[in-house]
């Protein structure tokens, strides 16, 4: 068959087109920038269109075109797919066809997705059930991919909430991590989110399982109704638990987040009989994903090799104010002793306008901090009237003393900070957009 992806550097997306090449299938694809993770499919034989989306990158031999979800009606190769006939499907429906030949655990919540599936994923594949993985981040165990082929029945996989994307998919285990308010371009309140999930949980068959976190208020909320009305069995998980205190002592991830995340992967290992000494043994030799708390090329002492004067450098995914927190939290948990520079770029116009308030909160462990302008994500933004620089301003409204700066263009961050680093000090970036490659300005 031959499949072309528009949008085929999307972390989701991508990994579903490995799916497809690893099948045996021709991969054809475009995306407006290049990537890793582009420079990885083309490695593995797909033929990318990079720049402009244009008619002319779809040709009249494909059988099947898969969309992101950020690809809108308008879009050339869309338009010409249509009317060349083409079966068109959105990467959630083609994921979600793909659910229903596997025995597929699906990772879901605002939090701790990634974290979960790789947990989950290198379980699996310790205790040789030879799981098919296409997660959101890169993992070195997988070669640096988002993805991993297996031969057996096992499907892991991140079902995202945005747009109600989970609802495509047909689970026979769901991991549920915590729900709050996000993704408020779509939904339109926490009524709405809740509703949404609830209708997904229901998605799982009489024999499937629910695995809950019971810390999570708001899963509470939608697990209140009398347990009848779910037929599925419904195992929880919670940090008063007494496998906290093992997992606290042998995770390398810090974090009473990651705690959790270590939690709900053992929960599920539970559930398919894999022994404990195999989930412990994973969980305690688990190192992070990409820009999950990853420490950028340490010594063995942490530092940035090379760095003067001695500095440690984090890069993470975090950008929902609750990620955040947890995140910064770790940093002071890890490095207790040390100043902690934080370096954030928002994460779309309207997560930052509509979770505000939340987001002025998110930094008082930061010693100091650095925001740089919102993320523009093409094709999700409408009104741009607001500026990392009103959060700025916010934040300093409620605490005079803290130390805090706006550098519009985060390429201009390193000539800025270096002068003003001291030995020892922790250096976190953080956020979902480009700001990641920052990182290689301070090497």
């Amino acid at each position: 068959m031959n499949i072309h992806f528009i949008g085929i550097g999307g972390i989701g997306v991508s990994g579903l087109a490995q799916y497809y090449l690893a099948n045996g299938d021709r991969v054809s694809g475009s995306d407006l920038v290049d990537s890793d993770i582009i420079k990885l499919l083309k490695k593995k034989g797909a033929k990318i269109f990079i720049g402009e989306h244009k008619a002319s990158n779809l040709k009249n031999d494909v059988n099947l075109v898969i969309c992101s979800p950020a690809i809108s009606q308008s879009n050339p190769e869309v338009i010409r797919a249509k009317k060349l006939k083409i079966k068109i499907k959105t990467y959630p429906q083609a994921l979600g066809e793909l659910t229903k030949k596997y025995f597929t655990i699906a990772v879901s919540g605002m939090h701790g997705k990634s974290t979960i599936s790789a947990m989950v994923s290198l379980i699996l594949e310790n205790a040789g059930l030879d799981p098919t993985v296409i997660i959101g981040t890169k993992l070195k165990e997988f070669n640096n991919s988002n993805f991993r082929k297996g031969k057996s029945q096992y499907l892991v996989i991140e079902a995202d909430e945005y747009r109600a994307s989970f609802l495509n998919y047909f689970p026979k285990i769901i991991i549920l991590t915590n729900i709050e308010k996000e993704h408020l371009d779509f939904y339109k309140n926490l009524d709405h989110i809740l509703n949404t999930f609830k209708k997904y949980i229901l998605r799982l068959p009489q024999d499937g399982f629910l695995i809950a976190n019971k810390d999570d208020k708001n899963i509470k909320k939608i697990l209140s109704v009398k347990p009848v009305n779910y037929q599925f069995k419904i195992k929880f998980y919670s940090l008063n638990q007494k496998d906290t205190k093992k997992l606290k002592k042998i995770l390398k991830i810090p974090g009473k987040h990651n705690v959790s995340n270590a939690l709900a992967a053992l929960t599920l290992a539970r559930i398919l009989n894999i022994s404990d000494k195999i989930s412990f043994n994973t969980l305690a030799n688990y190192k992070g994903a990409w820009r999950r708390f990853e420490i950028i090329n340490p010594d063995k002492n942490g530092y940035l090799r090379g760095s003067k004067p001695k500095i440690t450098l984090i890069s993470d995914y975090a950008h929902h104010p609750t990620e955040i927190k947890s995140t910064i939290q770790a940093a002071k948990e890890k490095f207790p002793k040390r100043r902690l520079w934080v370096i954030f770029q928002p994460h779309q116009y309207q997560r930052t306008k509509k979770l505000f308030s939340d987001f002025t909160q998110a930094f008082n462990s930061a010693d100091k901090i650095i925001l740089t302008e919102i993320f523009d994500v093409a094709g999700r933004e409408k009104n741009k009237d607001i500026s990392s620089n009103d959060l700025k301003e916010a934040i300093l409204k409620k605490n005079h003393e803290k130390e805090i700066y706006f550098i519009k263009n985060w390429r201009d961050i390193p000539s800025f900070l270096k002068p003003k680093l001291k030995k020892d000090d922790v250096v976190l970036i953080m956020g979902a957009g480009d700001i990641y490659k920052i990182i290689f300005n301070f090497k």
